[in-house]
């Protein structure tokens, strides 16, 4: 493995097994150590960095970890294309795009194909906006239910694309939701809806937050969270362009 300092030309990044990745340094008061990662989404490695380490020490480190990193790309999910003749999901069920001059602008699903007319090069971006706009509706019956089963208000909704969390409740009772769990099965997307209406009366993982999780979500946790382990960060691939890593 072969480390390129930012000190010459190119920009930082380093060879794994002759592919040379993007490296992103960052430093951190918070940090106590330094921290590599490997973000298998956009093709980069990431550097965590105390303000004392200096870069040297962090490249170095990175190194070290080079059998570990190259475990995380050879783990990674391709990019899914947004286009047509494509598969994605729409709660848990395959669907293919189909585009046509003769379809409707709106998409809208017809024997198991998303169709759509309009401009064809804008089939990605139209798309994505109808998922997020699918997500929305089906979140708002989601918190109404859960809300209802929890004796809590209904909350501000926001509607977002987190790479590290499917959903957040914030201390002043907003909630914060991917719209990537629409394309989840609906018992997954609805766990997670659930978790997250629990945190409006426990904003911890208390054994009463869990008990009352448990006792607003009608199925197994633990079965949908297995789920989104298992097969979250394809969803995560869906109309994403990744960085392309050069060989050496």
């Amino acid at each position: 493995m072969r480390l390129f300092s930012s000190s010459r030309p190119e920009p930082l990044a380093i060879s794994l097994d002759g592919v040379q990745y993007p490296l992103h340094l960052r430093r951190s008061k918070q940090a106590r150590s330094i921290i590599v990662s490997a973000d298998t989404v956009k093709g980069i490695v990431r550097l965590t960095v105390p303000t004392h380490a200096s870069e040297n020490q962090a490249l170095r480190f990175a190194q070290s970890k080079s059998d570990w990193l190259n475990a995380r790309f050879a783990e990674a999910v391709p990019p899914v294309p947004v286009e047509d003749g494509s598969q994605i999901a729409i709660a848990g069920e395959p669907y293919i795009i189909r585009w046509s001059p003769d379809f409707a602008r709106t998409p809208q699903i017809v024997e198991g194909e998303i169709r759509l007319g309009g401009p064809a090069e804008h089939v990605e971006p139209r798309i994505l906006r109808w998922l997020k706009a699918q997500a929305r509706t089906i979140f708002v019956e989601d918190l109404q239910f859960y809300c209802a089963r929890a004796g809590s208000d209904l909350p501000k909704l926001a509607v977002g694309d987190a790479r590290r969390r499917w959903g957040s409740c914030s201390s002043d009772k907003s909630i914060r939701l991917s719209w990537r769990l629409v394309m989840a099965p609906a018992h997954v997307r609805r766990s997670v809806v659930a978790h997250e209406v629990a945190h409006l009366t426990h904003m911890d993982h208390s054994a009463r937050f869990y008990a009352l999780l448990d006792r607003i979500y009608e199925m197994d946790r633990r079965v949908a969270d297995r789920w989104l382990k298992d097969h979250g960060r394809g969803l995560h691939m869906v109309g994403v362009e990744r960085q392309s890593p050069t060989t050496d």
